[in-house]
């Protein structure tokens, strides 16, 4: 597996990592056993970027992801995230972003992990009622106590990029960026990491997993399912129009003799060696045939092929519900 550096502080990872929440919530039912086979599996493969977050489950993640760790701690870059409330096991409905819910928050993730300390915490939404520098200067408490190696922030607007990294030097930036999701390219935040030195972590690089091909109708999913439930993209007529784009993927997939997933991972990685993906997968099967997308080589003609089926703003719907929405960019 190939190694990306992550911003300017000598953060090196895997160029694809693995995404873990659908380990645990989110996409159906869960086989823990499976799980940490994948994980395992991922570190045999020199995918050793790992990430999770308190709020998945919430928490039975972090608490999954360190069981498999166990006794392969060195192999792994660990990223975990705060932000999102947790009260007494559970989702508080609110972002907290205070230093005391900060140190409480991470030493909870330490302890469900496993380790003494985190290689990348990220401020996972952005708390519109406390300053960011409030908020990372607590974080850059925590560096220099060495519970923390390295910063990151997910899902911030340009000016709170630049104010957090005024306080201390961010290391990555993660957001959602995939065929379906090319706003970070329009609204400053993809010049702005690269500006200052910041690398980017894509989640969601095959569009919670509608780029892959393999969901040809709601009904497949099941009803537990948050795509199933809530996402706008994978609702009534959106589904539709979203599927007739992947399927014009899946032809350029084709004559090319990789699998639709492949092309999308594929793609995200041309976007720049600063840029790293994190498909998740809670699958042996899936985790391999992305981990092959890193040697796949697009030229200027299939760049434009794709950008020809699938132009920025092709897919109909939000990426979120509207609550979600408004926490994203901030």
């Amino acid at each position: 597996m190939r190694q990306r550096r992550l911003g300017s502080q000598g953060l090196s990872v895997s160029a694809e990592g693995l995404g873990c929440m659908g380990m645990s919530t989110a996409y159906g039912p869960a086989d823990e056993k499976e799980a940490t086979a994948t994980i395992h599996r991922a570190l045999d493969l020199g995918i050793t970027f790992l990430d999770t977050a308190d709020m998945y489950g919430p928490c039975t993640n972090e608490s999954l992801v360190g069981r498999a760790i166990a006794g392969r701690r060195d192999e792994v870059v660990l990223a975990t995230k705060f932000g999102n409330e947790i009260e007494q096991g559970r989702l508080a409905g609110r972002i907290n972003g205070r230093p005391g819910y900060i140190r409480q928050a991470l030493d909870a993730s330490l302890k469900r992990l496993g380790v003494d300390h985190i290689d990348l915490y990220y401020q996972h939404r952005v708390d519109p009622d406390v300053p960011v520098e409030e908020t990372f200067g607590a974080l850059s408490d925590l560096v220099a106590e060495g519970k923390v190696r390295y910063l990151g922030i997910s899902e911030a607007a340009p000016a709170t990029i630049r104010r957090a990294h005024a306080v201390h030097p961010l290391t990555a930036l993660q957001t959602e960026y995939s065929l379906f999701t090319r706003d970070v390219e329009e609204n400053g935040v993809l010049d702005t990491t690269r500006e200052l030195g910041i690398g980017f972590v894509a989640y969601s690089p095959l569009g919670r997993g509608f780029l892959t091909g393999t969901i040809r109708s709601v009904d497949e999913l099941s009803e537990d399912d948050g795509r199933r439930l809530s996402h706008p993209r994978f609702q009534r007529e959106n589904f539709a129009r979203n599927l007739a784009v992947v399927d014009r993927i899946r032809v350029l997939a084709d004559a090319k003799g990789v699998t639709s997933s492949q092309l999308a991972l594929a793609w995200v990685l041309t976007r720049g060696e600063d840029i790293v993906a994190i498909p998740g997968t809670k699958r042996r099967a899936y985790l391999e045939a992305n981990a092959a997308a890193v040697e796949i080589t697009l030229t200027s003609g299939d760049l434009a092929a794709i950008d020809a089926v699938a132009p920025r703003g092709v897919a109909a719907g939000d990426r979120y519900p509207a609550a979600a929405m408004n926490a994203v960019h901030r």
